[in-house]
């Protein structure tokens, strides 16, 4: 997920200060990607080198308010619009884990596989509980898709385990 167009996108909707990003952007993916208030402040300078936001108004309580600017709104409705793909995604760090598991020796790929299974289960199992309590749509959606990747997970632990075995 790129926090560039997250913040960008809560920006679009009208000025935030950079806690009140912070606080907008885990509300809506259900705290599944807590942000560190620095990574806020970063990005926001970033967006702000780039032209995409400006620093707005004071608000009330003095805390400094940042602002979309016409090509900020322009490149927040660009992203939506536009897919995600899979090059865009950061590298699978289990898939290269068994790669090298499996390119070198001393090292039990099976057991590697057992290890991640039982954490995906025990995740799964967590993450279930978790949408029970979702407060709202768009925490159930972000728990779904978590739920559907560690279901394809599981699924890919199984082919290896197969693939393993016929070796």
């Amino acid at each position: 997920m790129s926090i560039r167009h997250g913040l960008l996108a809560l920006l679009a909707r009208g000025p935030r200060y950079g806690y009140q990003l912070r606080a907008e952007f885990e509300a809506a993916t259900g705290g599944a990607w807590p942000l560190n208030i620095g990574q806020v402040y970063t990005t926001l300078g970033r967006l702000e080198r780039d032209g995409l936001v400006e620093h707005a108004e004071t608000d009330a309580e003095g805390r400094q308010c940042y602002a979309a600017t016409e090509v900020g709104r322009a490149e927040a409705s660009r992203w939506f619009t536009a897919p995600i793909t899979r090059a865009d995604r950061p590298r699978d760090e289990l898939v290269v884990k068994l790669a090298l598991a499996l390119a070198g020796p001393g090292v039990d790929v099976r057991a590697v596989v057992q290890v991640q299974r039982a954490a995906t289960l025990a995740a799964m199992r967590d993450l279930t509980r978790r949408k029970l309590g979702a407060a709202d749509p768009a925490q159930a959606l972000v728990i779904d898709a978590q739920i559907f990747q560690a279901e394809a997970e599981i699924r890919w632990l199984d082919h290896c385990e197969r693939t393993l075995a016929a070796r």
